[in-house]
């Protein structure tokens, strides 16, 4: 498996306002102390994860404005060449760390497809996950901030270490990634959607803000930057949320349950009747908000794909879409994500795609949105 070697992380304009307020419930906006780490996301606790994220959300739009004086900087191979040991140099260092990156995209990746990404989600996720540790995730950022300067310390990390000295990549959503690896270490329970919004942002809504830059926005687009990665953001959260709602059997089964619980109380249920995993009227009508929630956030994200680049347009489609059908799927399972996996059939993914090309033919919008 092309994936994290544990041994070596082991030893020495408007923001989006969908969600905000959840369906039933007076929001909260309360956080377990110490929960969250020292992310510059939360610098401000007592302001809801809404307006948290929105901050980066700026930053990232921000920095497409300035100039970027550090461009195409050369790599230190050092490290890489120590670390791989039977790499040659050959002036074609470069294309091999990019065709490995290929290879993990080919047999993992699917729409999640960010290498690091993966690398990171299988910290926690992955075969070694109960080894790692806080330290190990410490590690795991000092080699973030090391790629990040030009110091890869892999062929991966080289392959990720070129492409953010190209384009107006920050390293604030790959830390706040790390951060809800941490989150995942010490914390099972959501106690209302502000929570599970950070957490989502930190799991998810980051792919969207790092993935921008790389996508790129059609020379036509009249779309402010803020508006595209506001975009970008809502179909990160959604796909998490999506996630969870598919997962919430597999989820119980490792004691997880990443609802809010407030609004499971709302809704005269709790923890137990997860891990009962009964179907009923309560659970139903329970899933259903949350599945309208979702696709609020879906429909959010519909908004900024048009400005993207004409190349990055089908495939933000397809995934779209793809994944916005496994909300149908637990509708047409009658809400049973206890024991029914929901899924896309090959058919419909199939016929999926076509559709896709055709929407990502359209052209940005000809005013000024949002």
């Amino acid at each position: 498996m092309s994936g994290v070697n544990a041994n070596a992380l082991l030893s020495p304009k408007p923001r989006i306002r969908i969600g905000c307020k959840p369906i039933g419930c007076k929001r909260l906006s309360r956080f377990c102390g110490g929960v969250w780490g020292s992310s510059a996301v939360v610098a401000n606790p007592s302001r809801s994860a809404e307006e948290r994220v929105y901050e980066v959300v700026l930053k990232q739009a921000a920095l497409v404005r300035e100039p970027r004086k550090d461009r195409e900087r050369g790599l230190d191979w050092e490290k890489t060449i120590q670390n791989e040991g039977s790499i040659s140099d050959d002036g074609n260092l470069l294309n091999e760390a990019y065709a490995r990156c290929g290879e993990v995209c080919a047999e993992y990746a699917k729409t999640f497809y960010l290498v690091w990404c993966r690398r990171t989600d299988e910290l926690v996720d992955g075969p070694n996950a109960s080894h790692i540790t806080p330290k190990a995730l410490a590690r795991w950022e000092t080699r973030l901030t090391d790629l990040f300067e030009g110091r890869p310390y892999d062929m991966y990390d080289a392959a990720l270490s070129d492409t953010v000295s190209k384009y107006f990549v920050d390293i604030q959503p790959f830390k706040d990634m790390i951060e809800g690896m941490r989150v995942d270490l010490r914390k099972s329970r959501y106690e209302n959607f502000d929570e599970l919004y950070l957490y989502c942002y930190y799991v998810a809504g980051t792919v969207g803000l790092m993935s921008v830059p790389v996508m790129g926005l059609a020379p036509e687009s009249k779309a402010s930057v803020e508006s595209v990665y506001n975009a970008a953001l809502a179909l990160g959260l959604a796909n998490q949320l999506t996630n969870i709602l598919r997962d919430v059997g597999e989820d119980a089964r490792r004691g997880r349950v990443y609802l809010p619980q407030d609004e499971l109380a709302q809704a005269g249920l709790c923890d137990d009747d997860i891990f009962e995993g009964k179907v009923t009227e309560k659970w139903r009508s329970f899933m259903k908000g949350q599945i309208k929630r979702a696709r609020r956030f879906f429909d959010e994200a519909e908004k900024g794909i048009a400005e993207l680049s004409a190349a990055s347009r089908w495939p933000v489609w397809a995934s779209l879409m793809l994944y916005k059908q496994i909300l149908d799927s637990i509708e047409a399972n009658d809400y049973d994500n206890f024991t029914k996996r929901a899924y896309v059939s090959k058919a419909k993914k199939l016929l999926s795609l076509p559709i896709a090309f055709g929407r990502a033919m359209m052209s940005p919008s000809n005013s000024k949105i949002w």
